[in-house]
């Protein structure tokens, strides 16, 4: 007796250990260094193992996660020069959620930061202080690590990522006194600063809430009505267009675009003439490169 009650202890306290304190992310770092010739690789893997370390095993928020909940998620640092201890590179992002009633997971960010600048010695701890901007490394990573976990939670809840966001938008606040590229206001409409401004900005709140309905209305309906999914998207889809009419330089209309190119025209390729003619105007409106992926639509 007594033993089966030490497993049921010992289960529950399991239980409560991955409930609470199960961290948001589960990242897959990969530090390319092909592109560097005659150097110790060594560092490049430390580098990798110690980001990999960071970003999956600090608990980012208080939201209680368990461990299936986590946020799949990427990093891939291309490492473009090395001297000393000073890497440029470029760094892409991505992150995907499991869609409901399905085997499916969906992207939900896509993000090439071209601008990385940072320094690292071998084995140097990697540390961050959210009270003051530290090392641009790990300050880039905490702010993308934000930007993912807000946009996870916009995606199940309507605006539910504007805490991380506004965390995201004090470490870009706190650069703007540094001589980081990547930071500065007006530096590049497509840098950290414009993400975090644009995911901020009021005229762009409609589509933060139609990328809720898009995903938890939608998407995760799909298995149940497709018909009914597909028309609930069909109906928010304007927004896409009248965002990005009131501002061309929103990089996330775009982005989401772009990420979701093929997913949307899986979605409307079953959907009446007109819902088909309506995303085809749209996308192309947004999107006119991609027209080889939108003319199944046509």
């Amino acid at each position: 007796m007594n033993r089966l009650r030490n497993i049921w202890i010992f289960l529950l306290l399991l239980s409560h250990l991955l409930t609470v304190q199960a961290q948001e992310l589960n990242c897959k770092v990969t530090v390319n260094a092909d592109q560097i010739q005659g150097t110790n690789k060594s560092v490049f893997e430390t580098l990798q193992k110690s980001l990999t370390e960071f970003m999956n095993d600090r608990r980012w928020t208080e939201y209680e996660y368990q461990t299936h909940e986590r946020i799949d998620c990427s990093m891939l640092i291309l490492v473009n020069t090395y001297s000393g201890n000073t890497f440029s590179a470029e760094l892409q992002v991505q992150a995907n959620r499991p869609v409901f009633n399905s085997n499916y997971k969906t992207p939900i960010f896509s993000y090439n930061d071209k601008n990385l600048v940072f320094s690292y010695n071998e084995n140097d701890p990697l540390s961050f202080d959210e009270t003051s901007f530290g090392n641009n490394l790990t300050e880039v990573l905490a702010f993308y690590a934000l930007v993912i976990i807000g946009t996870d939670n916009d995606s199940f809840s309507r605006l539910g990522g504007t805490p991380c966001f506004r965390r995201a938008e004090n470490i870009v606040n706190q650069a703007q006194s540094t001589s980081e590229a990547g930071w500065r206001a007006f530096e590049d409409n497509q840098n950290r600063y414009a993400l975090i401004n644009n995911l901020l900005d009021d005229v762009v709140r409609p589509f933060r809430e139609f990328f809720y309905e898009y995903h938890r209305l939608g998407l995760d309906e799909m298995g149940i009505s497709p018909d009914k999914s597909r028309t609930k998207i069909a109906e928010g889809l304007p927004v896409l267009k009248t965002v990005y009419k009131s501002r061309p330089s929103v990089i996330i209309v775009s982005e989401f675009v772009e990420t979701k190119i093929d997913e949307i025209v899986n979605i409307f390729s079953k959907g009446t003439p007109e819902e088909r003619k309506n995303a085809y105007e749209i996308l192309n409106y947004i999107a006119p490169t991609m027209q080889n992926k939108t003319a199944a639509l046509k």
